[in-house]
């Protein structure tokens, strides 16, 4: 047994933090991705990132989504699972840091107030 006991349960959740527009990726995050893809490094980047805001980021590429209007490209928007789990990028394995989410918190209190167990607050 053993590890730190989390407050959120990521398959009740429409995958909010796969919403965010700048998920960083590392060198070491296109390696893991294009191993996962079959490509070189350089077609990963090319493919799979785009330009981030800072000076040399590379972030995720997106998609349009019907709930949160655009989400991860890797994201399945009906099964709201991540399609390259076993291949996803540090900062997607380290979410959300702690062992709360405030946005699991926020939608569990939506979804008791709301008397609605799949109820999904448009933010």
């Amino acid at each position: 047994m053993g590890g730190k006991r989390v407050f959120y349960n990521c398959d009740k959740c429409p995958a909010y933090c796969c919403s965010y527009p700048r998920i960083q990726t590392t060198r070491k995050d296109l390696r893991r991705l294009a191993k996962h893809f079959g490509i070189t490094l350089e077609r990963a980047r090319e493919k799979l990132t785009k330009r981030g805001p800072e000076k040399g980021e590379r972030v995720l590429r997106q998609q349009h989504d019907h709930i949160y209007d655009s989400v991860c490209a890797f994201l399945d928007r009906q099964s709201r699972q991540c399609t390259v789990y076993e291949s996803r990028p540090e900062i997607c394995r380290n979410y959300p840091g702690s062992s709360r989410c405030g946005y699991y918190d926020f939608l569990s209190f939506e979804r008791r107030a709301q008397e609605d167990p799949d109820f999904i607050p448009l933010i």
